[in-house]
């Protein structure tokens, strides 16, 4: 046995509903009014009492301050009744270390008075890293030290285990920050020891000491001991040892005979 649901077509069905309420024009646009009353009410409500503020502000134009020293323009803003805040400093290759390159918000702009300008100051021109030289001919060296914008002060020498004129460090050492045109130090090599210590030992200590200055060395300490076997006064020990390589004004250190 079916069950038929005898169902009009949705085309013939008849919304019966009417609204029992009518409302004219005239009642509507005087119910609108009353709703926008009372927004604007309960608005000047919360401005005024529940979180108070001025109702009109007064403004003022931001003034240039690009190219001013930081107190310079701290006092132009407090003229215009404005703060200053620093927006800390850049690298900038024209504007003088401490002067304004950058203001936010921007001159002209009509802002509030009391309102914190931010500033960005100069921090000079952009540092440069002082190159590493090291093994690099000396005339080579100050040549770069020219082109990365640095000043060739002068060249010192040194004796070392490298070939002459041959860089071994700079000062300020590679790797540190500079101003342009500061100037840097180029330490080059005066080449390897090759003065051979003298044999002085059963001389004098007078003969020893002309011995070691006529090559180019200079005489050191001079201590004594007792010893049976040797002539008192003549030397029975030396520092460094006889042949040893070593530079210009190394000094020689020698031990005198005592009398038993």
């Amino acid at each position: 046995m079916r069950l038929r649901r005898h169902l009009p077509p949705l085309t013939e069905w008849r919304w019966s509903w009417k609204p029992s309420l009518k409302l004219s024009r005239p009642t509507l646009a005087r119910w609108a009014g009353y709703l926008f009353a009372a927004v604007c009410a309960g608005y000047l409500t919360a401005y005024l009492f529940l979180f108070p503020a001025p109702i009109l502000h007064a403004h003022e134009a931001v003034p240039r301050l690009i190219g001013l020293s930081m107190p310079e323009a701290s006092k132009q803003l407090q003229s215009a009744g404005m703060h200053a805040r620093d927006g800390g400093s850049e690298p900038d290759a024209i504007a003088p270390q401490g002067t304004v390159i950058w203001q936010d918000p921007p001159p002209g702009v009509h802002a509030p008075v009391g309102l914190r300008v931010t500033l960005v100051s100069s921090d000079g021109p952009p540092k440069i890293p002082v190159p590493d030289l090291a093994g690099l001919d000396g005339v080579l060296s100050q040549r770069l030290i020219t082109a990365a914008g640095l000043g060739a002060a002068q060249v010192e020498s040194v004796q070392a285990a490298a070939p002459q004129g041959i860089v071994m460090l700079t000062r300020p050492p590679a790797g540190t920050l500079l101003a342009p045109g500061t100037p840097v130090t180029v330490v080059v090599s005066r080449g390897a020891p090759t003065i051979p210590v003298p044999d002085v030992l059963g001389m004098s200590q007078t003969d020893a000491r002309t011995r070691v200055e006529s090559q180019g060395l200079q005489l050191g300490s001079v201590s004594r001991r007792r010893v049976a076997s040797a002539n008192p006064g003549t030397v029975i020990a030396q520092a460094p040892a006889a042949g040893t390589l070593a530079a210009p004004g190394t000094v020689v250190d020698i031990v005198v005979a005592r009398s038993p």
